[in-house]
């Protein structure tokens, strides 16, 4: 067994001949700057990812698997060229520091038979099965299922952490990693790889977003399912706020905000969690001064952005709103998007929230000292942004 780590490879010409093997006839995998990506991706996790055994076969295997999916994808456009012709009105994407109520927020409104939205098993299964009819997906949505289900066992503390849940709505960021060029330091503390992707063009990974949008908005037609724009969350936005706007135009942003204090260790905890899944001994240290790094950016990008963004096209909620008030917050909410909330849709976001509260699963500790952190710390890296969203923060030391 000692020697498992070296048997599982983690080249790219290897996974890709693997893939092309796997789809059973496509070979055009679409847009080629997800090479470069998919190359440095194997450079940065050999060099610094310090995997485990375990770390590399599912790197391995979720590698071939977003390439395998990249070949289905591009053969559906060929096959099926009404795809390409699915409209997409502009999207409502909530964004905000991880942590801070962008799940809840995102699953209320998901509530709404207007919004299209993802579930977990949609984002990781994309494309239907080969044996699946037309608007059936039963055997992907199983699929999901067992894969959060081994995920819950394996890692019990992550449903203290994050809702996992693969018929409700999720990321769209696991879409957006079948570029190669995403947040890798989500599963492994790779900084080498982090700084060459903060020069790399981020306009790929949201076409590619858009790409699957039409897909699966096209395959929710067939099963019946008529909406009228899509609710999107995933908090990397915040890091490319302008790409987004650029590739969606009149996206409306609703931003979650919790004071950095508590919500970076709550952060640095879950990715030293991850981390865990993948890599040998993952240094919580670290994990809490990337992220803290990582988000400042993304922050500091996106309140810079907001001060040329048109009137209209942002919104703001507190975390601590979305979990006492959250159907204060939906009323608010709706009102900032022009659309009116019916007895009938405020009824499914109570039963929702009724439901998820019983879901609950248990308490998630987060010491800042673990992870290199400290409140006078956080103060002083969030001032600017904590003396405008954070109410009674100004003039904190």
């Amino acid at each position: 067994m000692s020697d498992q780590p070296q048997t599982i490879s983690l080249d790219p010409d290897s996974m890709i001949a693997e893939a092309l093997k796997l789809a059973g006839g496509p070979d055009d995998f679409g847009d080629p700057t997800f090479r470069t990506g998919l190359a440095r991706s194997c450079e940065a996790l050999e060099q610094e990812g310090r995997l485990s055994a375990t770390g590399r076969y599912l790197f391995r295997m979720k590698f071939v698997n977003q390439l395998v999916n990249r070949l289905r994808i591009e053969d559906n456009f060929k096959r099926h060229p009404e795809i390409g012709q699915e409209e997409l009105a502009p999207p409502v994407v909530i964004v905000g520091l991880p942590r801070t109520g962008t799940t809840k927020l995102h699953r209320l409104l998901a509530c709404d038979p207007r919004f299209w939205w993802m579930a977990w098993w949609e984002a990781c299964y994309p494309v239907p099965f080969p044996d699946e009819a037309p608007g059936h997906p039963d055997a992907r949505i199983e699929r999901g299922r067992a894969d959060v289900e081994l995920m819950v066992q394996a890692m019990p503390q992550l449903t203290a952490i994050h809702p996992m849940n693969a018929d409700l709505a999720d990321e769209e960021f696991i879409l957006m990693e079948h570029s190669f060029l995403c947040g890798l330091n989500a599963y492994a503390d790779v900084p080498g790889y982090m700084a060459w992707l903060d020069r790399q063009d981020q306009t790929p990974p949201y076409r590619f977003l858009q790409r699957c949008l039409q897909f699966l908005q096209w395959q929710k037609r067939q099963r019946g399912i008529a909406a009228e724009r899509w609710v999107l969350k995933a908090p990397h936005h915040l890091l490319r706020m302008d790409t987004l706007l650029k590739v969606f135009p009149g996206a409306k942003v609703i931003q979650t905000h919790r004071d950095p204090v508590q919500s970076i260790p709550s952060i640095a905890s879950f990715i030293h969690t991850l981390w865990g899944i993948y890599g040998e001994q993952p240094d919580p240290v670290s994990a809490g001064r990337a992220w803290n790094d990582v988000m400042h950016r993304g922050l500091s990008h996106t309140m810079k952005l907001r001060r040329t963004a048109p009137p209209g096209q942002f919104f703001d909620v507190s975390f601590q709103d979305t979990v006492q008030r959250p159907l204060e917050v939906a009323r608010r909410v709706y009102a900032f998007l022009g659309l009116p909330m019916s007895a009938e849709l405020e009824q499914r976001m109570r039963d929702w929230l009724a439901e998820d509260e019983k879901n609950r699963h248990g308490r998630h500790d987060y010491p800042p000292e673990k992870f290199g952190l400290s409140p006078e710390g956080l103060k002083r890296d969030f001032a600017e942004y904590r003396a405008k969203y954070i109410p009674g923060s100004a003039g904190q030391a």
